[in-house]
């Protein structure tokens, strides 16, 4: 039987799991991805969080502790997530290890209230790391105006950070500088660069899924024809200005400090429009030098009947540019949809995290 995501991990794509709880830890399911899907990371978000954390009773023995503690509810969620990021970061360990860091990696979101909140941001994304204390934790800040200078002074601290909530190749550019900028500052700070891994999160289906429904709304035959190929574009630019950076003489004198490359990762590639190949973001965005975190499900499809043609990213940047210059002349304006995304990005991120306080509130009011 035909191993299809061995071929995509052998394309050069890490295999991240987009999903994370406690039982899957419990019962050996995220064990099982590792051994027999070649997922070799975990990114968690608030939204994952609250879901791991609103059903099953993984959770009630160390609530009913914290409670006789009398402990914070703001320090029940820090504890409780952090504890789990710990626990996988040791399970991935192996995988950290025999990479030389580069994957085997899981993520952690600073408090989402804080994406506009640059110092604040600084010191939770210290907290965090210490809290996990293990050396493949990636704390994730999103790409915000004030996440950017938090995101420069976490790496110039010798943290590794996944920069979150990438939707523009703009964003993307910013996010670059900030990482060089944080890079150079670690090695004028001492800091071996070489401990320090970075990757960069570009959000791909919402993407489409905003730009889908301003062309339909649009209504004309050469609209209809641009449905679903904006956020493929935005992705693969992206990648062209990770090349081009990669090829500068900025980065060329980090690389000669011990510096590693900021990967590009490809966030949010479930398909969103039931009209769309459910492994579209993935078959679409095989590079090598990229990581592609994907949910259980999507997961599966790519298994069951998910395609490796080659390189799908390189040499698609001129066509690349013509489409997201052609939804811009049928009427779409590329630029609110980015604002509106990352908009929306940070409030559903919030959302979700304020849930999942409320109901471990309830749970910590029931024992």
């Amino acid at each position: 039987m035909t191993d299809r995501l061995k071929e995509l991990s052998d394309a050069g794509v890490s295999i991240w799991l987009d999903d994370f709880s406690r039982e899957r830890l419990n019962t050996g399911s995220l064990q099982e991805l590792i051994d027999k899907s070649h997922v070799v990371g975990v990114t968690t978000n608030p939204s994952i969080f609250a879901k791991a954390m609103s059903s099953g009773d993984a959770y009630t023995d160390q609530l009913r502790d914290l409670k006789a503690a009398d402990t914070k509810l703001a320090d029940v969620v820090t504890t409780l997530t952090t504890d789990d990021v710990r626990a996988a970061c040791d399970l991935f360990l192996d995988i950290y290890t025999a990479t030389e860091g580069i994957d085997g990696r899981v993520s952690i979101e600073v408090d989402p209230r804080l994406a506009h909140e640059t110092q604040t941001s600084i010191e939770e994304a210290e907290r965090l790391s210490e809290l996990v204390d293990r050396p493949n934790v990636l704390v994730k800040i999103p790409a915000t105006a004030e996440g950017l200078p938090a995101i420069t002074s976490t790496i110039a601290a010798g943290i590794s950070v996944n920069v979150t909530l990438i939707f523009s190749v703009k964003s993307y550019t910013e996010v670059l500088d900030a990482w060089m900028a944080g890079l150079e500052q670690a090695h004028e700070n001492g800091v071996d660069l070489t401990d320090i891994q970075s990757v960069a999160s570009v959000f791909v289906s919402r993407t489409d899924v905003e730009v889908d429904k301003r062309l339909g709304a649009l209504d004309s035959p050469e609209a209809r024809q641009l449905k679903g190929k904006a956020a493929l574009a935005v992705a693969r630019l992206c990648n062209e200005a990770y090349e081009h950076a990669m090829s500068s003489e900025r980065w060329e004198t980090l690389a000669g400090y011990g510096a590693r490359p900021q990967r590009p990762l490809w966030a949010s590639t479930g398909t969103k429009d039931p009209g769309y190949r459910d492994t579209l973001y993935i078959e679409e965005l095989v590079t090598a030098g990229t990581v592609n975190t994907m949910p259980e499900k999507t997961m599966q499809a790519f298994a069951d009947h998910g395609e490796v043609r080659g390189d799908t990213v390189v040499g698609t940047y001129h066509q690349s540019r013509e489409i997201l210059d052609a939804v811009e002349a049928a009427g779409v304006d590329m630029a609110d949809v980015f604002e509106v995304l990352e908009r929306e990005g940070v409030a559903k991120f919030i959302e979700p995290w304020e849930e999942l306080m409320t109901t471990l509130q309830e749970q910590l009011d029931k024992l």
